[in-house]
């Protein structure tokens, strides 16, 4: 057996962290992960991952909260969204249709590199009588602001060339140091890597095709409370062009010690802190009338 096999921790993922397609209004099918039982917390994974990218943090938060974290469409056994280019708002809606067929009536919400880009728009338009509380972790801005449109029409072709080039795999293989700090462990190379080579390719186009045409200080600002981490070795969302969002949201801004952009991986307790943190915020805001 390959030694980086032995690293995927696939029963403790089925065991801890069970899938479950979950069917909404419209007929789409949604794959969602989910543990714990509680106030819930809701994680959206970023352009390069999943929903079990997820685990080490929900086995964490899953005591005292209800965990979920979804696939997003396109990704593992999620009906794609029907717009070839989709932006943030058509993420959103898929969003809303899964956590009412959920029951879901407030929770706090964290959205990782890409899927910060579809939190902020969730929070800002249809989710912000259903969110309580919005944490980012390395968010992707994206390039849909005028100034930035030339980048993004170049970091379109370039991720497009790469999955023609490469593949799936082949791009798993070549990003995966890219998205650690300067020391990764062997565990989280494997589980990163593990994670990005089950992308699906259509998914993943429609993926790059929000993250180049969209903006996440450009889909309105939150009216609940918001913060934003980032990994102190991020080289993806760097920590100045974080800290840049978090001004734009008005918003605190902290770095996470010894971790790059796949900081929930890297540093599961550190980031399972953060959100915990914010989570007891959110409940004792809501016993004071403020949430």
């Amino acid at each position: 057996m390959n030694m980086a096999q032995t690293r995927i921790p696939t029963p403790r993922l089925q065991q801890c962290f069970p899938e479950r397609l979950v069917t909404v209004a419209d007929g789409a099918r949604v794959a969602i992960r989910e543990c714990g039982q509680g106030p819930v917390v809701v994680l959206l994974h970023g352009i390069g991952s999943g929903s079990a990218s997820w685990l080490h943090c929900a086995q964490r938060l899953a005591e005292g909260n209800r965990v979920i974290a979804w696939d997003a469409p396109g990704y593992g056994l999620s009906t794609p969204l029907p717009q070839a280019r989709p932006k943030a708002v058509d993420y959103a809606a898929r969003l809303e249709a899964l956590l009412v067929a959920l029951g879901v009536e407030r929770c706090l919400l964290v959205g990782h590199s890409l899927g910060a880009l579809m939190a902020t728009a969730y929070a800002a338009g249809q989710g912000a009588q259903r969110v309580a509380r919005l944490v980012l972790i390395s968010p992707a801005r994206g390039y849909g602001a005028e100034a930035l449109r030339e980048t993004g029409l170049r970091v379109r072709q370039q991720r497009l060339d790469n999955l023609e080039r490469l593949g799936i795999d082949g791009m798993a293989s070549e990003r995966t140091s890219r998205l650690l700090g300067r020391n990764p462990s062997e565990d989280a190379l494997a589980w990163v890597r593990w994670n990005m080579a089950r992308l699906n390719p259509a998914g993943y186009r429609q993926a790059v095709e929000l993250l180049c045409g969209d903006d996440l200080l450009g889909n309105g600002r939150p009216a609940m409370p918001c913060e934003v981490h980032c990994g102190e070795d991020d080289a993806i969302t760097s920590p100045e062009a974080c800290g840049a969002i978090a001004r734009g949201l008005d918003a605190p801004f902290s770095l996470i010690p010894a971790a790059g952009h796949a900081s929930p991986i890297e540093q599961p307790d550190v980031v399972a802190g953060r959100i915990g943190h914010a989570q007891r915020l959110t409940l004792e805001g809501s016993a004071h009338g403020k949430a």
